[in-house]
């Protein structure tokens, strides 16, 4: 059934004769060192309601065509919303201009999978959950935030769902296909007290349907964290500035890998040699017990494919093992010039872009050290269990990240909240200050997304309890 509905939407719906698409695409690609045919259908929606008002329900639609060919290291790219034989022959014209630089080493097809790690149903598809349904719930979701505290002067609820269908088709007619679903559920609440207002805000989501995260349990879940955090920020006091020993929760706080080091470890970066961590392969850049892995195959995350967007199965890639860096992750371009395999990490946003490695889930490995056990180590210093935003500079590593919720520790407790945290270093500087790493590695709820080159795609972040010592700090308390 799966392989029908994709053949139908592929080709019975476009007007396409299977072989007469694989004789235009093989000759596009005739001498090239790689390139595919990249296919793709696309839902989505988005439901916001705020202050008791449906304040965006929006619904999207879009197929499209991307045709790529490489040669040595160009790139040919055309694409179109025209998925015909007419609009696929002039695409083949154009990609074929940059052949002369071939470089005579071919990339190997990838490999086939039987693997999957979601399932196929369409979340915009569920009978369960229609318009009335989902508008229900998200002011349900809002009257609850109100109900929870006098407190609460402003309450937005919103769900979002895609379901994307993925062609991948190469020269000599290979192809693979894959059914993508994908939501989330955000709750922001507004707290007032005194004339000062804090935010919280809470999601969960992942490669799954609306059952999953609609659960009564799930949503009030979300609500709760997110009234939870932004009760914290209306007692939180100033951060002190200066260095210090920080702890990080686990979870989310994950982001802080996936930007400061992540990013460094991408294939593109290391062949055209801008990343901090460049030539390093086999060499010590973390302290002992630091483990880091990304995992395009858990089931049902938010970061997970059964394909990338290269036809490549996905796989779990060991990057830093004890400390020690071991991979990157490649993508097939920069896998082929720099004489590596693939890992199964080329992605791309749409149809309309070309693919580059990127992250899938990414998270450290645990440790053996209780979480409480870290805390008390500690005799001055901050605990940071949830962070927002950063930015991050991938040649020299440099980062500054903001932290959502903080908290002062004195003599290894826990104490008073902190407001305007801001967590600043390097990646590699930082991966050698980890004194010591927890026992309680845990992944996000299912919110992350990446951006790189102007794409964004879904990803996954995670680590234990982590502690960093002598860490700058920026706040606004001298």
């Amino acid at each position: 059934m799966r392989n029908e509905i994709l053949d139908k939407i592929f080709f019975a719906d476009c007007g396409l004769d299977r072989e007469k698409l694989s004789a235009i695409v093989g000759e596009a690609l005739h001498d090239a060192d790689d390139g595919e045919l990249f296919m793709e259908f696309r839902r989505s929606e988005n439901l916001t309601m705020e202050e008791g008002r449906l304040t965006d329900a929006s619904f999207d639609s879009a197929h499209g065509f991307g045709l790529r060919l490489v040669s040595n290291e160009a790139t040919g790219y055309a694409h179109g919303s025209d998925i015909s034989e007419d609009a696929l022959k002039s695409a083949a014209r154009t990609v074929r201009a940059v052949i002369g630089g071939h470089k005579g080493v071919l990339a190997q097809p990838p490999r086939g999978t039987n693997r999957r790690f979601y399932g196929d149903a369409d979340p915009l598809q569920e009978r369960a959950f229609a318009f009335d349904a989902k508008t229900r719930l998200l002011s349900e979701m809002e009257s609850y935030a109100r109900s929870l505290s006098p407190l609460v002067r402003q309450a937005t609820c919103s769900l979002a769902a895609s379901w994307q269908a993925v062609c991948v088709m190469r020269g000599d007619g290979r192809l693979v296909q894959d059914m993508r679903p994908l939501v989330r559920l955000n709750a922001r609440i507004i707290v007032e007290k005194k004339g000062r207002r804090e935010v919280g805000v809470y999601g969960c989501g992942g490669r799954t349907n609306y059952a999953e995260i609609l659960r009564e349990e799930a949503w009030k879940g979300a609500v709760d964290e997110a009234l939870r955090q932004a009760l914290v920020n209306l007692e939180a006091l100033p951060a002190p500035a200066g260095s210090c020993d920080v702890v990080l929760g686990p979870g989310w706080p994950g982001i802080l890998l996936h930007e400061a080091v992540g990013h460094g470890l991408e294939g593109d970066f290391h062949r055209r040699e801008s990343s901090a961590f460049t030539g390093m392969e086999g060499e010590r850049i973390a302290a002992a017990g630091v483990t880091v892995v990304d995992d395009g195959t858990l089931k049902g995350r938010r970061g997970s494919l059964t394909i990338d967007d290269e036809g490549t199965p996905t796989e779990r890639t060991v990057l830093i093992e004890d400390g020690i860096l071991r991979a990157c992750l490649q993508d097939r371009l920069n896998a082929r010039l720099m004489g590596r395999r693939p890992t199964g990490n080329g992605r791309r946003e749409s149809y309309a872009h070309s693919p580059m490695p990127r992250m899938t889930n990414t998270f450290m490995l645990s440790g053996s050290c209780a979480h409480d056990e870290i805390v008390s180590s500690v005799k001055k210093g901050i605990y940071a269990p949830f962070f927002g935003g950063g930015q991050v500079d991938i040649t020299s590593g440099k980062f500054v990240f903001s932290c959502t919720e903080a908290y002062r520790i004195e003599n290894g407790r826990i104490g008073h909240p902190l407001k305007n945290a801001m967590l600043i270093g390097n990646g590699p500087d930082v991966l050698k200050r980890v004194k010591m790493v927890g026992d309680n590695m845990a992944l996000d709820s299912g919110i992350g997304t990446c951006g790189k080159d102007g794409q964004s795609v879904p990803v996954g972040v995670g680590q234990p309890t982590l502690l960093i010592e002598g860490l700058t700090v920026g706040g606004t308390e001298a």
